[in-house]
Formats: C-alpha cells, structure tokens, sequence
C-alpha cells in the first residue's frame, strides 16, 4: 500500500477532495482523482449511502461490484444533509480544507443546501468547484434530472448504435457517466494548474448530455456533408472498408484493412489476390460504398476456418485483426496481466481496475479497498471539532 507521499505516480497527494454525489458519474470523477494521489472523502447518506452500493451483482459479504468498482482510495463520511448540524459541518469543511468539490445531486439540491458553488467559491476563492448534472447549466432542459442512457438516447449515440433495422440499443458501459466524470476530473486537473499560477479556483460545469453529443463529434461533422443522418454500421465504423467484426467457425474476428496497402495484404492472407484488380475496391470509398459485396466475398472465407487459424496468418501478413473476447476472457489474457492494470490488495478480496496510465512506468497503485459506508466519520469529523 502507497504511503501518500506525493511522487511521480502519486502526483495529487496532498490534495483534498470532497465528492457529494452517487451512481457512477461524481464517483468516477472521484476514483480517477483518487487513484491520482488525492484524498477523497466521499458524502453519503447515512440511510443506505450511495445507490451504486446496491447496484450490479453482489459479493457474499454484501459489498456490491459496481460500488467496488468506482470507490476504491476513498474515505466514506455519512450525513444527513436536512439536519443543519450536518448541513454546516459540510459547508464548513469543504470552505476551509477542500481543495476540490465534485458534486452530482439533483438539479437545484445544492443551491437549497448552500453547498453550490458560487456560495463555497466566494468564501474560498482558490476551492474548485465541479458541477456535473444531466443536461448541463443552461438551456431548456437545465432542471431535468438523467441517467446514462436517457443520453445516450437524446445526445445521438443510440442512433449509430446497433444493427441497421434494428431497434436501438444502448452501449453496453456507462459510457457518458463515466465520460462525464472523466471530463470533469480533467477540468478539475487544469483548474489545478491554473490556481498554482493564479492562485484562484473556479466553478466547473459539465453534464452527460455534453459528453453525449461531444462523444459523436465525427458523425454531427460527417452530416454536414450532406445532411444525411450516419446510418447504423453494427461493428464497423462509416467511410471505412474493410473494418468489422467477422464470423470465424468457433467466434467473432474483428479485421481492420481500410487502406490499400492493408487491403492488399488481407486480399493476400485469403488467398484471393483478384480482388486487388476489381473495380469496385480499387480505394477504400470504394470499398465501403460496395461493402455488401466486399462482404459477400469475405465472410465465407474467414468462416470456414477457427479464430486462432486465422490470427496466426494476420498476424504473420501484418493485418490489424482481434478476437471479440469476453469479460472473463480478457482478464485471463496474458496482455492484461503483464500490464498489472488490474490490482488488488492482500486478503481484501476483489480485484480492482486500475488506471490506464503509468507514469515512469508505474501505474498509480491501489492504495485503499472501497470504504464501508460511514467507515471514517471518526475520523474526518473529529478532526473538525
């Protein structure tokens, strides 16, 4: 376990940041803050605590894996913000020993509490406060509450999302919850930088419905050519030839050959060199626009052999190609185990994902497992009176 000290892959310590919020997006914001070094005391309700502590499949000891997943190198503190006791200890720690705040109650829940941002700034003006709501923090629909797929609904991912034909279908991660709290984390890190030159903090905005449009910059870019909204593509991607999942006789390939020095190479690998003289897939525009075609050809071929036959002769020819694995098949994989992304701590049961960077070659460690609800009210509290 890290001691706190800062260093080169513990950059935040030192940092203290109060996290007011449940589900995934406030905690994801907090988890990449804390896995960074800070110290992150999370506010729960006293009744139950975050909602995600209920969510997903349960470990026999009660602990939930979406809560474990989103809360480890955090400290848990309960209160019951309708009491003014309560109310005023948390206006009161996050205005002298918050460095940031990350909140995502309902809209208007802070400003009835007196824990907004404008209010905590202008009594600490070096705090960094971040809102993170459903629709962002002005508009129409500024005071609608929202979760994950309400946006990836109204924002346009459901409508690329999916099979032609199809009904729509939701990607299958919390992608703007935890891209919402990814932005905010990086919002929150620039603002930190600025405040080293400054010396004042800021209230940052973010919403999931700007991280769900912000997620379809390429297709609201690529509708301005012509005004046709992009078409469902299931596992390939629009202008893009060939770039799919492909049925092998024991599973799914994906091949990757949208140039022509790569579709060379794949006409090759099949043994179908003739497709290199055809008309219709001279270039890659070309290519997609006949892509029904290009299919037709393709797929008998890769279907009448296994994955790994096929993986071994990609491989081999130098065309970009991965098996479309499971959960439990990636974390088996030899490639996820030598980067040591997912870590653990000695007899604290489950196994915890860890960041997707290392700094120097390090990858930030796991330093505490998620905490059990109101686990350093002790602590952190005492520590104010």
């Amino acid at each position: 376990m890290s001691d706190g000290s800062k260093n080169a892959h513990n950059p935040l310590a030192g940092i203290k940041v109060v996290e007011i919020g449940s589900s995934v997006a406030a905690p994801y914001a907090g988890w990449i803050l804390g896995a960074l070094g800070a110290t992150v005391i999370k506010i729960e309700n006293a009744k139950g605590g975050d909602d995600a502590r209920q969510w997903g499949r349960m470990f026999p000891d009660g602990r939930s894996s979406f809560f474990l997943a989103l809360n480890g190198n955090k400290k848990s503190v309960t209160l019951d913000l309708r009491d003014d006791e309560d109310r005023n200890w948390l206006q009161a720690f996050c205005i002298a020993e918050a460095d940031i705040v990350i909140q995502n109650m309902r809209p208007g829940k802070v400003e009835e509490l007196g824990l907004d941002g404008p209010s905590l700034v202008a009594a600490n003006t070096k705090l960094i406060y971040c809102n993170m709501g459903a629709f962002g923090a002005v508009g129409p629909d500024r005071t609608k509450a929202g979760y994950d797929p309400l946006m990836q609904a109204c924002g346009g991912i459901m409508s690329v999302t999916g099979e032609p034909e199809r009904p729509p279908v939701r990607v299958g991660v919390s992608i703007n919850d935890m891209g919402t709290g990814m932005w905010t984390a990086i919002g929150a890190l620039a603002a930190l930088f600025n405040r080293a030159e400054t010396g004042r903090g800021c209230v940052i905005d973010g919403s999931l419905y700007e991280t769900s449009v912000a997620w379809v910059t390429n297709q609201a870019t690529m509708v301005q050519v012509d005004g046709r909204d992009p078409e469902k593509v299931g596992s390939g991607a629009r202008g893009m030839a060939p770039y799919q999942a492909y049925e092998c006789a024991d599973g799914f390939l994906v091949v990757s050959a949208p140039n022509d020095r790569l579709f060379e190479r794949l006409s090759k690998a099949l043994g179908h060199s003739e497709w290199l003289e055809d008309a219709r897939f001279e270039t890659n525009q070309l290519r997609y626009t006949n892509l029904t075609d290009l299919n037709a050809l393709i797929m008998p071929v890769l279907l009448a052999e296994k994955r790994d036959h096929w993986i071994d002769i990609f491989e081999t020819t130098g065309v970009p190609c991965a098996p479309v694995r499971t959960v439990t098949e990636m974390l088996a994989n030899d490639q996820t185990a030598a980067l040591g992304i997912v870590q653990s701590l000695p007899g604290d049961g489950p196994s915890l994902m860890g960041m997707p960077i290392s700094f120097d070659g390090v990858r930030p460690p796991l330093r505490a497992m998620p905490p059990d609800l109101g686990q350093h009210n002790d602590e952190i509290r005492k520590a104010r009176v």
